[in-house]
C-alpha cells in the first residue's frame, strides 16, 4: 500500500497541484489517508479539483480495483452541529442504514450550508452467494467462473429501438434480474448438453458487507447520522432548519423507528450569543450610567445611547458584505467596543456645553463649533484604538480566522460613532437641548426640562441636577486646591 498506492498519489499531487505547504500520509490496511496543507492564498476550489484530477490520472498504474478517491475539504469550522441517531425495535441494521443513507439523507441534503457525511452504524447491505462447496467441485467449476459468470449476466445495457410502420419501439434488453430469487437463473456454464446454473451450485441471499463500526443508543444498535456546518452557513440557521426537517421525516418515518437528536451545538452558540448579549447590555447600561453622573442631565444620556446601537449597526453591515456572520467572536468584539463608543459623542457633547457654559454661544452655533473643533483630535483618538484591533489581520492560521471578526467589529463600530458623532450627534444635541437653553443661549441655571416635575421619574432627575452640579463644584475645588479638603 505504501509503495503502490501512497508514493504514487503522492508525486502525482506534488506534482499536479499547486500552492502545496506539506503532505501528510498515513497507510493502514487497504486504505491511504493523506492530509494536504496549502498556503493561505491558495483558491481552494481550484486546489480540490487538481487533486481530484491528478488521483483519477495516476489510477491507470494503481493495481486493478483502486477506488476512486475521496476528497473531504477540512476547516476549523467543519465540525458537526448535530448528530441524529436512528433506531428501531423491528428493524434491522441493514434496513436502517438504507434508510438512512437512501431516504432520510435526501430530505437534509437539499439545506444550503449541510455537508453530510457517510452515517455510521448499521449494515451495507449486498447481494451475497453462497457457494456449495461440493456440487461446485462436483460440476467441474472454480469460484471465479462463478464470479464472471454473475458478472456478465447481471448488466445494464442499452438495446436500442426498432421502427416498425409508423411507430418507433423501444428495445430493451432483459440483462438484469428483477429480484433476488432471479440471480439463482444465471447460467454459469454449459457441460455435457446441460446448463448449469447458479442454483445448482449454491444460493444468493440478501445480506451485508462485514460491519465495521457499531453505533449503540441506549443499547438500542442504531445509525449515526452527523449534520457538518460548512462555508459561511450560520450554526442557528442549520440546525433550526434540519429540526424542521426531523418533525417531517419522522411523520414519514416507518413504524417502530426512532430519529432523535443526540447532539446539538447550537445549545452551546446560543447561550454565548444570550451571554455576549447580556454584557452588552450591561456595559451599555453602566456607560449610561457613568454619563448621567458626571454630566448631570439625562438630555446628553440620551444622546449617546442612541449613537450606541446605530454604530453597532452600522458595524454589522459592514461585516454582512464582507462575508462575515453573527457569531461569538463579532458580537464579543461589539460588547468590548461599547465603553468605546461613547467616547466620541461624549466629547462632542462636553465641548458643546462648554461652549454653552463660557462662551456663551448660541445653541446653534455652539453645536456647530463643539463638533467642529475636536474632528480632527477624535479622528486621531479612533484611528489609535482602530490601529490596534487591525493588527489582527496579520495573524496566520486559525488564529486568523478566529480573531479577525472580532478585530474587524470593534474597527467598523469604531468608525461609525466617529462618522456619527460628526453628523447625527450634533442634530440631536441641538433638538434635544432646546428645551434646557432657552432662546439659543444658557442661562445661570439650566431650566429643568418639560418632563422634569411630572411623576417620580421628573422628580428624580430633578433631585440628581443639583446634587450632581454640587458633586462637580466639589472635585473641581479638590482639583484645584481651595478646598478646605485639601
Amino acid at each position: 500500500m505504501e509503495q503502490r498506492f501512497t508514493t504514487y498519489s503522492q508525486y502525482a499531487i506534488s506534482t499536479n497541484v499547486s500552492g502545496i505547504k506539506d503532505i501528510e500520509a498515513e497507510t493502514v490496511n487497504g486504505i491511504s489517508v493523506q492530509k494536504i496543507y496549502f498556503q493561505p492564498d491558495v483558491n481552494l476550489s481550484l486546489a480540490i479539483s487538481q487533486i481530484v484530477a491528478a488521483t483519477n490520472a495516476i489510477r491507470a498504474l494503481l493495481p486493478t480495483g483502486t477506488q476512486p478517491p475521496i476528497v473531504v475539504q477540512y476547516s476549523a469550522s467543519a465540525v458537526p452541529v448535530l448528530q441524529i441517531a436512528l433506531s428501531s425495535d423491528n428493524l434491522t441494521q441493514a434496513q436502517l442504514y438504507d434508510y438512512a443513507i437512501y431516504r432520510f439523507r435526501q430530505l437534509v441534503a437539499p439545506i444550503h450550508g449541510v455537508t453530510l457525511p457517510t452515517p455510521a452504524g448499521g449494515k451495507y447491505g449486498q447481494f451475497m452467494v453462497d457457494i456449495d462447496q461440493t456440487k461446485l467441485l462436483s460440476k467441474g467449476l472454480t469460484p471465479l467462473q462463478v464470479v464472471n459468470a454473475v458478472n456478465a449476466q447481471n448488466l445494464t445495457l442499452p438495446g436500442g429501438d426498432e421502427k416498425i410502420g409508423k411507430t418507433d419501439y423501444t428495445v430493451r434488453t432483459n440483462a438484469m434480474p428483477p429480484t433476488i430469487e432471479a440471480l439463482n437463473d444465471i447460467p454459469v456454464a454449459y457441460q455435457n448438453g446441460a446448463t448449469v446454473f447458479l442454483r445448482d451450485i449454491g444460493h444468493v441471499r440478501a445480506g451485508n458487507m462485514v460491519q465495521q463500526n457499531i453505533v449503540r443508543v441506549d443499547g438500542t444498535g442504531s445509525v449515526l447520522l452527523s449534520i457538518i456546518k460548512n462555508g459561511n452557513a450560520s450554526t442557528l440557521t442549520v440546525v433550526n432548519a434540519v429540526k424542521h426537517v426531523l418533525d417531517v421525516a419522522r411523520a414519514a418515518a416507518p413504524p417502530g423507528m426512532v430519529i432523535k437528536s443526540l447532539f446539538d451545538q447550537s445549545v452551546f452558540v446560543t447561550s454565548s450569543v444570550v451571554s455576549v448579549l447580556r454584557e452588552g447590555a450591561i456595559a451599555a447600561g453602566l456607560t449610561a450610567m457613568m454619563i448621567l453622573l458626571f454630566l448631570g442631565s439625562w438630555r446628553p444620556t440620551i444622546v449617546v445611547m442612541i449613537s450606541i446601537p446605530l454604530a453597532m449597526l452600522a458595524s454589522l453591515v459592514v461585516l454582512y458584505f464582507l462575508g462575515e456572520t453573527i457569531n461569538t467572536m463579532t458580537l464579543g468584539g461589539l460588547a468590548l467596543a461599547v465603553g468605546i463608543l461613547v467616547d466620541d459623542s461624549t466629547v462632542t457633547i462636553e465641548n458643546t456645553y462648554r461652549l454653552l457654559d463660557e462662551e456663551k454661544m448660541p445653541l446653534p452655533k455652539a453645536t456647530l463649533h463643539g463638533a467642529a473643533e475636536i474632528a480632527v483630535p477624535t479622528l486621531v483618538s479612533t484611528l489609535a484604538i482602530s490601529c490596534v484591533f487591525t493588527s489582527v489581520v496579520f495573524l496566520e492560521w486559525p488564529a486568523k480566522y478566529l480573531f479577525t471578526p472580532l478585530g474587524l467589529a470593534v474597527v467598523f463600530a469604531m468608525l461609525a460613532s466617529y462618522g456619527l458623532s460628526r453628523t447625527l450627534t450634533p442634530i440631536t444635541i441641538g433638538q434635544i437641548l432646546k428645551g434646557q437653553f432657552h432662546n439659543g443661549t444658557a442661562n445661570s441655571v439650566p431650566t429643568p426640562p418639560p418632563l422634569v416635575g411630572e411623576g417620580r421619574v421628573g422628580g428624580l432627575f430633578a433631585r440628581f441636577t443639583p446634587r450632581s452640579s454640587a458633586v462637580s463644584s466639589t472635585c473641581a475645588k479638590i482639583m484645584s486646591g481651595s478646598s478646605p479638603y485639601c
